[in-house]
């Protein structure tokens, strides 16, 4: 799985040691900010606005359900949509980070708007209290005033099914009404876009060395799963059981907090500005190589004839001083037809300073090396797709295993869509172990700390027992069916208890605790500069992709075979589960190719 060469041991950075980033180093004016010292501002940050954001989804399937009189499945394949736009989102924020103002304004402002909207629902639900407080939403965000409108006012919703009647007898939610549910998800993803992985670019910054980065990334997601638990759970608890006005109120105050913390810590964060457009000099290299293809590189040996930007071609700097001695080397062999791209030929360049004439059809050798870069990580990236599919198949599907299954936990019913509160649980223990204890034994044993691709491979090894268990859960529930003789009444419980599934899904929280981290560690260690922001959003595509494709894949079973009708007590999602845990297993071969090819480029120096 890792490539060939030996790696340094790294020293153990941890929270609680004495880090090199809190002691300034002669020289280096970087270290007047950043370090340590910024952690406990940034910790409350994501804090905050993960508690005010959580609960926003863990129950849509539910609510599609119980309040739109959605079918089932439907209601399983728009929440996939709907999780996906919200996965994306973030990398609209990231590229505008990495384009136009870089990371801490985007950030803030994104959390300056989460506080502004949760007072718009606080004046809402206060001022409209009597009949807030007596209407349950099953899916809440303090981000969105238009789901606390569906879940208050009856003329966003259908009429409620009556209790014990069939799926025709409920009144389907009309155009008007699914608008103002789909504007709601719309709300909630321009409100989340500029801070979920921008806040994680951010602490990254503050650090010189990828040890406290790498610890760094573990604690963003700790807090920002355990955020969501609390959200998904407290907050949600006051909403139901006490008041709207109050439990908006605590969302408010939590994202006050954030952003208080947030600016506070002002004065000592590295703030990186915006580099301009990425994309651009990396659609230049693509023209730029493709216009030279009729070049011949074996007749341009000669080292000048690379461009490495105005200052270091230009003939009168030719025996000036350069700061990097690499920076006049050739580009690299690897891919080496995209080197015609620096190549310079006649009219390229003004030879009196170097300066260019054409910019598409010349580029430097630092941002041929950048789209070289991208290029190489790309087949890894793709590599987490499948597994992304699987798991948000699995999200939806296990809610709507949980509505069939017995819920009662003594004198408690478990809500269904809280059963993803035991994925965030999962993940949060998982990542506390594996870097209190795990990591550091791991390093004990062999002289060194585990490399991202290590910890995103044993990720894809949990998440397909993941599958596998689902599966043999599912089996057991439609044996009890059976032998009930409840094939043909879609209202009927199972008297399985729901427990079965915490093991299921506790494996697919401690799969994303590995894979998901180690990932956007590689990414950001292995993209270019000024890809930084964007590089940690590249989770978050693979995240939507997986929704996206989940849905399509779940309408090409229901064309394709009889596993998925709307009773799922007829269904057979047993297979489906299987078919995902093939799909995962086949595509892990296929990560381990990839990774045995790939060369790290900056991980371990």
């Amino acid at each position: 799985m890792e490539p060939k060469g030996p790696q340094e041991p790294q020293p153990r950075r941890n929270l609680r040691a004495d880090h090199e980033s809190l002691q300034p180093q002669p020289g280096d004016a970087r270290n007047n900010k950043g370090g340590w010292i910024t952690f406990p501002f940034l910790a409350v940050a994501m804090l905050g606005l993960g508690v005010a954001r959580g609960g926003a989804t863990s129950n849509f399937v539910v609510y599609l359900v119980k309040k739109y009189n959605v079918p089932r499945v439907d209601a399983a394949q728009i929440s996939s949509i709907a999780l996906g736009c919200l996965s994306l989102a973030p990398v609209g924020g990231a590229i505008v980070a990495d384009a136009f103002f870089g990371c801490y304004p985007v950030v803030a402002v994104s959390m300056v708007f989460s506080v502004l909207v949760s007072a718009s629902n606080f004046l809402l639900s206060s001022s409209s209290s009597d009949r807030i407080t007596n209407v349950r939403m099953d899916t809440r965000d303090q981000a969105l005033v238009m789901f606390t409108l569906t879940a208050s006012l009856h003329g966003l919703r259908p009429v409620p099914c009556q209790p014990g009647a069939g799926g025709d007898a409920c009144e389907p939610a009309s155009t008007g009404q699914m608008a103002a549910l789909y504007a709601a998800v719309f709300m909630l993803c321009v409100s989340a876009g500029g801070a979920r992985f921008n806040q994680a670019t951010l602490g990254a910054s503050q650090f010189d060395a990828a040890a406290d980065r790498d610890v760094l990334f573990n604690w963003y997601f700790v807090f920002f799963y355990a955020s969501s638990v609390v959200g998904s759970t407290a907050i949600v608890y006051v909403q139901d059981n006490v008041s709207w006005a109050l439990g908006y109120a605590i969302s408010g105050a939590a994202s006050l907090a954030g952003v208080a913390a947030l600016l506070a810590g002002t004065p000592y964060y590295r703030r990186p500005g915006a580099q301009g457009s990425p994309f651009t000099a990396l659609a230049r290299v693509a023209v730029a190589a493709a216009r030279k293809w009729k070049v011949n590189l074996a007749t341009t040996s000669e080292e000048l004839r690379f461009y490495h930007g105005r200052r270091c071609s230009s003939a009168s700097d030719k025996d000036g001083d350069v700061s990097d001695a690499t920076s006049l080397a050739a580009p690299s062999d690897s891919f080496s037809f995209l080197n015609r791209a620096a190549l310079i030929t006649d009219g390229d360049v003004t030879p009196a300073d170097g300066s260019v004439v054409r910019p598409w059809r010349i580029c430097t050798v630092r941002e041929v090396e950048d789209f070289k870069a991208v290029v190489r990580i790309l087949p890894l990236w793709s590599s987490s797709i499948v597994l992304s599919v699987a798991f948000g198949t699995q999200i939806n599907f296990t809610v709507l295993q949980a509505l069939a299954m017995d819920r009662a936990l003594g004198g408690f019913t478990v809500p269904a869509g809280s059963m993803t509160v035991v994925i965030l649980v999962s993940i949060v223990a998982s990542l506390i172990l594996l870097d209190r204890a795990l990591l550091p034994l791991w390093r004990r044993l062999t002289g060194h700390t585990p490399t991202p691709l290590q910890r995103i491979g044993a990720g894809h090894v949990l998440a397909v027992l993941s599958l596998a268990a689902c599966a043999v859960v599912e089996r057991r529930r439609m044996a009890t069916v059976r032998a009930h003789g409840a094939e043909g009444q879609p209202a009927w419980v199972s008297p399985l208890s729901v427990t079965w599934l915490v093991l299921p899904l506790a494996l697919a929280g401690a799969g994303e605790a590995l894979y998901f981290p180690g990932g956007v560690t590689l990414y950001y260690e292995e993209f270019p500069p000024p890809l930084r922001n964007t590089s940690t959003g590249m989770v978050a595509v693979v995240i939507a992709l997986g929704f996206y494709l989940s849905t399509a894949l779940v309408g090409v079973v229901r064309r394709a075979t009889a596993w998925l009708p709307n009773n799922m007590n007829a269904s057979r999602l047993e297979n489906i589960y299987w078919l995902l845990a093939v799909m995962a297993t086949v595509n892990f071969g296929y990560y381990l190719l990839c990774a045995k090819l790939y060369k790290y480029q900056n991980v371990g120096k």
